[in-house]
């Protein structure tokens, strides 16, 4: 079953453009890493420190092999340099969709 994940990352304001570099220079290898199905940013309206990550996974094992890859502890190690605050990650399945 498909795993949805949504993690909201508070950014200090000086950190922000580090942070949306890394993420442009990264988005790709984890949108083709196996099992990545979907990966989005997106940034909060009324606090523009606030960003939010959203992916799609094949399942919760394949976001663990990401999240256990030598790739993921890099980038992981120079993005948690930049927080103003722990991230808060969700991870959820789909119940129904309305069209």
């Amino acid at each position: 079953m498909m795993l949805i994940r949504i993690v909201k990352l508070t950014i200090k304001s000086e950190n922000i453009a580090s942070f949306e570099r890394i993420f442009e220079e990264t988005k790709q290898y984890i949108r083709d890493f196996d099992g990545c199905q979907f990966l989005a940013l997106y940034r909060d309206n009324k606090e523009p420190n606030i960003f939010f990550t959203h992916s799609h996974w094949v399942d919760d094992a394949a976001l663990q092999h990401y999240r256990n890859s030598e790739f993921f502890k890099t980038v992981w190690s120079k993005t948690k340099l930049l927080f103003d605050a722990k991230p808060e990650a969700y991870s959820m399945t789909q119940i129904t969709t309305a069209k």
